[in-house]
């Protein structure tokens, strides 16, 4: 059974930092292609950020991109995104997901991912 936990959200001031946590089980983790995404309360799931399932490729949507940083630790089978200068525009529930094998990069689209977590909330106050 594949499981993904995400961890790490919480509430911080404008400018301040996050570091989440997914903590995979039931992959072969080594191989899969992993993303973040995020959604804020009456919006749209949207993508994040994508890595490659070396690390050697990352991905970012461009409103994320030069403040977050997705990474992996395949020996801990855990992915990472590292969250600074972070604004209230920020807020949302933040899920991780696994690439569906046959999908294109980066996946920017949620159907290209066929495992998810559950997510964890991220609020930023100004």
């Amino acid at each position: 059974q594949v499981q993904l936990v995400e961890s790490g959200g919480g509430l911080v001031q404008a400018g301040g930092s996050l570091r989440l946590s997914c903590a995979t089980s039931g992959l072969t983790f080594s191989i899969v292609r992993m993303g973040w995404f995020r959604q804020a309360p009456g919006k749209e799931r949207e993508f994040a950020a994508a890595i490659s399932s070396a690390g050697l490729t990352t991905y970012y949507s461009d409103f994320v991109k030069g403040r977050f940083t997705i990474s992996r630790d395949n020996a801990k089978s855990t992915v990472f995104l590292q969250m600074s200068s972070l604004r209230p525009e920020d807020t949302a529930v933040y899920y991780c997901a696994a690439m569906s094998p046959t999908s294109r990069w980066p996946g920017r689209s949620d159907y290209e991912y066929n495992h998810w977590g559950q997510g964890t909330q991220v609020t930023v106050s100004s």
